[in-house]
């Protein structure tokens, strides 16, 4: 695989010896770089796909004419919360 670069960054010298002081034995600060811009890729789309899933889903109840109000919602859930916390009588 053929690899290319991602621009230089320029940052505090605070900053490099925050990101220095914690790498991994034997790790380099270009693969703590490589692997923070993975982890933020894979964070970022994890929340579009998040957001996208919630609109498909807030549209489709809007078509079906099934939408509840947050307020509905929320007075469901405190019910099932105020049973889950009710002593059972066993």
């Amino acid at each position: 695989m053929k690899t290319a670069n991602v621009p230089s960054l320029r940052v505090t010298p605070e900053l490099r010896k925050a990101a220095e002081s914690v790498l991994k034995n034997g790790e380099s600060l270009s693969s703590f770089v490589a692997e923070s811009l993975t982890l933020q890729i894979r964070h970022r789309r994890a929340r579009r796909d998040f957001i996208a899933r919630g609109q498909a889903s807030r549209h489709a109840a809007r078509e079906a004419g099934e939408y509840c109000s947050a307020d509905d919602v929320l007075r469901e859930l405190d019910a099932v919360l105020a049973q889950a916390e009710t002593p059972s009588a066993n």
